[in-house]
């Protein structure tokens, strides 16, 4: 049976660990002023990998929030993986210089087929593909705007550039706790044949438990933000669930 990997979320806006609504930037809940802190407690209740986004960065383009990063990489011994305004090969070599296991590249897939191209070429399996969709179609700049590339149509042609793992998100589901797009989800691993990390929605162990059911067809894991934080899920005895159904 294949891998099925819970990653907690911690995003970064302004130096602390926040969510969004939906990816707005005015619907923000400050959740800790201390994102390091929040990624040590996740690796004590059993976190194999981390997920780490830079609001900012996604948003204004470059890396806003490094130096915070910096500070989760050192404060873990788990891996961590990196998205939010990473457009360039100088920022990819900067975060791996800090430690960070894995970058994830989301509009540059979009406006700089280039640079993920090159980046696939020489990173390889650490690098992963953010597609966030709204209607099936891809969202970029932070969710700012959306493009007329269809998320499907995309991941076919991340594969042909050599991509192994994406993170899809349905934003309509994102911080809304309502479940998770499954049928999106399976779709896009079905038609694109890549991993797929599942984003958006997730409210109970449960959902996690129904995405870990499509392991074999593709579904590799799944980001849990909000319902972490608002106690809906117990991270400890989530990841202990769904390695009893592994066995």
């Amino acid at each position: 049976m294949k891998e099925f990997l819970l990653y907690p979320a911690i995003d970064i806006h302004e130096g602390k660990a926040v969510r969004l609504l939906r990816g707005d930037y005015h619907a923000v809940t400050v959740y800790n002023d201390n994102p390091a802190s929040v990624a040590k407690g996740f690796e004590e209740q059993g976190a194999r990998f981390i997920h780490v986004v830079d609001l900012d960065g996604a948003k204004e383009g470059s890396q806003q929030n490094r130096a915070v990063i910096a500070e989760i990489v050192k404060s873990v011994q788990v891996p961590v993986q990196v998205g939010g305004g990473i457009r360039n090969g100088e920022t990819l070599e900067a975060l791996f210089a800090l430690g960070v296991s894995r970058c994830i590249l989301g509009t540059a897939a979009v406006e700089k087929p280039d640079f993920v191209k090159d980046a696939l070429k020489e990173y390889g399996e650490k690098i992963a593909i953010g597609i966030d969709a709204k209607d099936g179609r891809v969202a970029v700049n932070g969710w700012l705007e959306t493009s007329s590339v269809s998320a499907i149509e995309l991941g076919k042609q991340l594969k042909q550039w050599g991509a192994t793992r994406i993170i899809f998100t349905d934003i309509s589901r994102d911080g809304t706790l309502t479940g998770p797009n499954i049928p999106a989800i399976v779709e896009m691993a079905k038609q694109t044949e890549l991993s797929v990390i599942a984003s958006g929605g997730v409210k109970e162990t449960s959902d996690l438990l129904k995405l870990a059911e499509y392991r074999n067809q593709g579904v590799a894991g799944a980001i849990i933000g909000k319902a972490i934080y608002t106690g809906n899920i117990d991270l400890r005895q989530a990841i202990a669930e769904i390695e009893r159904t592994a066995k």
